[in-house]
Parts: C-alpha cells; sequence; structure tokens
C-alpha cells in the first residue's frame, strides 16, 4: 500500500464523519482542521483509518501531521517500518 492508498483512506473517513465534505475533491495540503472537522471528528477519521489498515499507532504520534499529505506519509513510514 502507497501514500495514495492511505491518503484515499482517510479521505473516505473524511466524508463519512463529516457529512459537509461529501463532494469535496480533496488535496494532499488540505487540513482537516481548514475543512471543519473539529478535534474530536479528526480523532475518529484517525482511528477509523488505523482500524481500516490494522495498524496500532498511538494518535500522539500522528498528531504533528499538518495537512492530510503529512498524515498520510507518517503512517506510511510507520507502516513501512513495521514490515522490515
Amino acid at each position: 500500500m502507497n501514500k495514495n492508498d492511505i491518503f484515499a483512506i482517510i479521505a473516505k473517513h473524511a466524508q463519512e464523519v463529516v457529512p459537509s465534505l461529501e463532494s469535496h475533491v480533496f488535496a494532499q495540503d488540505d487540513a482537516l482542521r481548514d475543512l471543519g472537522a473539529n478535534s474530536i471528528d479528526r480523532a475518529e477519521i484517525t482511528m477509523m483509518t488505523l482500524e481500516t489498515l490494522a495498524l496500532r499507532i498511538p494518535l500522539t504520534e500522528l498528531a504533528g501531521a499538518q495537512n492530510m499529505g503529512e498524515l498520510a506519509a507518517l503512517i506510511h513510514s510507520r507502516m513501512a517500518a513495521s514490515v522490515v
């Protein structure tokens, strides 16, 4: 699975959690906060993504992501590290 696949999963979950994003076309530099997701929404989107990917990563390790692309990259790097 590559970063774009992970990004697509994040976007899908964002649309599920924040219904106003249903028709939004996501970009890598989109910040969930700027798209109207509050802190609970953002945590839920992240947890749903990790569950979909069957990963266990503390949310604190992902808190530094400034946008959806960075979040996808962080998750991808953790996936790659766990495979080795």
